[in-house]
């Protein structure tokens, strides 16, 4: 039963993925229980204390997931999920995989305003929680949340203090029934492999984020097939830093392909060197994910840090594009290879390779993780540039899906009528076969690896009664990378703080990372030869600005 607003992949490309073996025509499901009866009582996943092994991991997944249809979820239906880094956020999304029901993963930045629009967008029947999660009641806003939807909508919740109205996911995972008999029962119901298996978010131009829907067959290559670039097997310990929600840590390559692959995912709750140094030490992490600015603490925390970290082979850095001179200092720093890594929730993947020469992992990108990575670097007419100049790439291939979920609109404008994402983002062919990213078409502000929507953050401004004009625009951050700075135009006689604004984001329910950070008041905007606001003339004025002021 195919979605509504799901957009496939045409017949001939269905054929030719299939026949390549890209595509193995199951569920992801499915291989739970096959990871379980080739290493059984080998550990899984590290948890603090708590060390699940593969056998049980399977079996609590399919007791959530047989608890889950008693519940009254279906196959088709859709959850929201916002959970910290957790054994229990890996069984719940094992458990979906079983049965159809497929996960829209959320960050725990979000709130109001980005959870009532995808509860909306993806129709959710059920929403899965914290009870609270640093001093934020995660409890309240998801009951709030399903009351308001107008339709059967059940509250899942972690944690030790669960609403006697909501459900506790934690009895939802014991073990009740007999293993084997669960499972016979759990495989004759398993889900086509062509169907969404979870919903990804995009950073979005257009207002609020956009999903991503991932089949079953797409995800499953897509970590597979990034663990064995990435050299993933049997001895790799995977330390989860990142927000698994994000398709990063998730399966680029992350918790799916270290599973796929046959070794250890070590959770732990905050990426901060004071938390990640301690387990690496004491798990003996082999490989971990990063954005830049995580990296960047890491780096200068290195350099007094007790704590042996010489277990750790490879560091990925990715989100965001880091700067030559300090992707240097990465590997030496931390006693390990550097892996730079390009990719997006829309599918397409780059790494650099673990064996590539640091002359090509610190000035470069990475190169796509399949043969069947079709890719096309254009100008801004469509016509394809010659090798080494700059354009906007578009790609397509078995892991990129073909549209955004229940968005016909915003496909007609991000893919061409033969099925290439257009990804917004400026590269060129670096001579080594590698690509350069060297920045984007698209209206994205990226903090620390958080790509920010310019006119999500613009509406909401709008709505001051101060406001004439808005126009959201990136700055350099020396930690995340880039600010939010929102320039405005006021209506006279009006003033306007940055503390008004911040307030005001804050009242509308939108996460925190989205929040400006400067506030710029102009008397008009720069405009371009079609009266756009000239983003990039804007920024310079910005920027020269601050100098000014510096001055």
């Amino acid at each position: 039963m195919q979605r509504d607003g799901f957009t496939p992949w045409p017949a001939e490309f269905v054929e030719r993925y299939t026949s390549a073996g890209y595509w193995r025509g199951k569920p992801l499901g499915h291989w739970l229980w096959s990871w379980a009866d080739e290493r059984g009582e080998r550990v899984a996943i590290v948890d603090g204390e708590y060390a699940i092994t593969y056998q049980d991991l399977a079996e609590h997944a399919d007791a959530l997931a047989d608890n889950l249809l008693d519940l009254g979820l279906r196959e088709g239906d859709n959850i929201l999920v916002q959970l910290p880094n957790t054994w229990e956020f890996v069984a719940l999304f094992l458990a979906c995989q079983r049965i159809g029901v497929a996960p829209v993963l959320a960050l725990l930045a979000h709130r109001e305003h980005e959870l009532n629009y995808l509860a909306d967008l993806a129709h959710v029947r059920a929403i899965v929680v914290p009870d609270t999660w640093q001093r934020f009641d995660h409890q309240r806003l998801a009951g709030d949340l399903a009351e308001s939807l107008g339709r059967p909508c059940e509250v899942l919740v972690l944690g030790e203090h669960v609403d006697e109205s909501h459900v506790d996911l934690r009895t939802l995972l014991e073990r009740g029934q007999e293993p084997t008999r669960l499972r016979a029962r759990l495989d004759a119901q398993a889900p086509d492999p062509g169907e969404i298996a979870l919903f990804l978010l995009s950073g979005g131009t257009t207002g609020t984020p956009k999903i991503i829907s991932r089949t079953h067959q797409d995800y499953e290559y897509n970590a597979r097939q990034s663990g064995a670039v990435c050299g993933f097997d049997e001895s790799t310990v995977y330390l989860v830093t990142l927000p698994m929600g994000h398709n990063f840590p998730l399966g680029s390559p992350g918790i799916l392909a270290t599973l796929i692959h046959g070794g250890r995912v070590v959770m732990i709750r905050s990426p901060k060197p004071e938390v990640a140094f301690p387990a690496i030490e004491r798990e003996r992490a082999t490989v971990t994910s990063l954005v830049p600015a995580i990296a960047q603490r890491w780096v200068e925390a290195a350099a007094t840090t007790t704590h042996d970290l010489s277990s750790l082979d490879l560091v990925q850095v990715g989100g965001s594009v880091i700067d030559p001179a300090f992707a240097a200092r990465i590997g030496p720093a931390l006693g390990c290879t550097l892996q730079q890594v390009y990719g997006m929730a829309e599918g397409l993947l780059n790494y650099t390779r673990p064996h590539d020469p640091v002359s090509v992992t610190n000035h470069t990108q990475g190169r796509p993780i399949s043969e069947a990575d079709e890719i096309l670097i254009v100008d801004e007419d469509g016509r394809p540039v010659p090798f080494g100049g700059t354009g906007e790439l578009l790609t397509r291939g078995p892991y990129t899906p073909r549209g955004y979920f229940r968005a016909p609109d915003h496909n007609a404008r991000a893919y061409t009528p033969d099925g290439w994402y257009r990804t917004g983002d400026l590269v060129r062919w670096h001579r080594n076969g590698n690509f350069v990213v060297e920045g984007r078409v698209k209206d994205l502000i990226n903090r620390g690896g958080e790509k920010i929507s310019a006119p999500e953050v613009e509406a909401v401004v709008d709505l001051l009664p101060a406001v004439r004009r808005v126009s959201a625009i990136a700055l350099p951050d020396p930690e995340y990378g880039e600010l939010v700075c929102v320039c405005v135009v006021l209506h006279e006689d009006y003033s306007l703080t940055l503390d008004e604004v911040r307030a005001l984001f804050a009242a509308q329910g939108v996460a925190k990372f989205k929040h400006p950070q400067q506030l710029e008041i102009v008397t008009d905007f720069p405009l371009t030869a079609v009266g756009k606001v000239d983003k990039k003339a804007l920024r310079q004025d910005i920027l020269a600005r601050g100098e000014s002021r510096a001055a």
